[in-house]
């Protein structure tokens, strides 16, 4: 009885601190905005444009910073928080989307494997402060239109002992992701190739990747080559709704309470079989914010890097059309 009576009590209020972002002309909700808290730190709305804050779960955040793929920026005080916030539209950011033709031409499909691992001590721990962009080159001057991403997954067993049998049980996870696409701008992630909101959820029974297909957003490869991002959400339940629960622990020390950002699975295994270096990392609830590519020297502190390992090895599938 007072475990019912506590989720009662919880339940009660998260749905009398649900927000939710809007579109300010369409009235549309806003999915997957992010709201972050200028101290580094952030959740996201789901899929209907809404998140849970309260000052009781999060006591010393006094402004927030509303952003969205399209939409101006919204900075607004937690004091007095209404339960509709509404986004501007950015007119000016969605001209810059190159609007192509689709190609009816003759075509090669290619595909570029990813590169998979299920050494625990090979992978990136995902937390929902860090978007990871893997850059491709364009090695024709021929049109290419991307199919599909794959992402490598590396999955846990539940004995640790056993780690190493591929019959091993699995432990079970639900996970959000995003995904994103950009230009290549001298080196780094510039422009979003694309409006649309992407995200999948994947699950222990994908198995060591997932792949995505992306035919049907007619993303065109530019010819200075583009970026593929992902960015973990956090947990879903059985339906895929993104679940509102809080994202870092919050440890007391003797300088005060510091705040660690929750590790999220699946694993993201990292490679070092890959001759460049092409991977960026952003902290992405950090103000002004900026890619920083994933080597040594750049601010890093990881064993990955120790290990040399420095990509993550997603795979690609495009189409390569034929010259008339």
């Amino acid at each position: 009885m007072p475990k019912i009576l506590f989720f009662i009590l919880v339940f009660s209020q998260s749905a009398l601190a649900q927000i939710t972002v809007l579109d300010s002309i369409s009235k549309y909700p806003v999915s997957y905005a992010t709201i972050s808290f200028g101290n580094g730190q952030g959740i996201f709305a789901d899929d209907e444009g809404t998140f849970v804050f309260t000052k009781k779960l999060y006591p010393d955040v006094d402004s927030l910073y509303i952003s969205a793929l399209g939409f101006k920026t919204l900075n607004i005080a937690t004091e007095n928080l209404p339960k509709q916030l509404l986004m501007l539209p950015q007119a000016d950011e969605l001209d810059q989307v190159t609007v192509r033709t689709k190609l009816n031409r003759k075509f090669k499909e290619e595909t570029l494997k990813p590169y998979l691992d299920d050494d625990y001590y090979h992978c990136w721990l995902p937390t929902i402060e860090s978007e990871i962009a893997v850059y491709f080159p364009k090695s024709t001057t021929k049109d290419q239109k991307l199919t599909s991403v794959t992402f490598p997954i590396a999955l846990e067993s539940k004995d640790w002992k056993k780690r190493k049998r591929s019959n091993s049980d699995k432990k079970a996870f639900s996970t959000l992701f995003k995904v994103q696409f950009y230009a290549n701008d001298n080196g780094l992630p510039g422009k979003s190739l694309t409006y649309e909101t992407i995200v999948f959820r994947a699950t222990e029974k994908n198995g060591d990747a997932f792949t995505l297909n992306v035919d049907d957003f007619d993303i065109y490869l530019p010819k200075d080559g583009f970026f593929v991002s992902l960015q973990v959400m956090g947990y879903t339940d059985k339906t895929g709704k993104l679940l509102p629960n809080k994202k870092y622990k919050e440890i007391k020390t003797k300088n005060g309470t510091v705040k660690i950002p929750t590790n999220f699975r699946p694993l993201l295994p990292f490679t070092g079989d890959i001759q460049s270096k092409n991977t960026f990392i952003k902290r992405i609830f950090i103000n002004g914010n900026n890619w920083v590519k994933f080597d040594k020297g750049n601010g890093f502190r990881s064993s990955l890097l120790d290990q040399e390992l420095y990509n993550y090895g997603i795979g690609i599938g495009f189409k390569t059309f034929k010259d008339e």
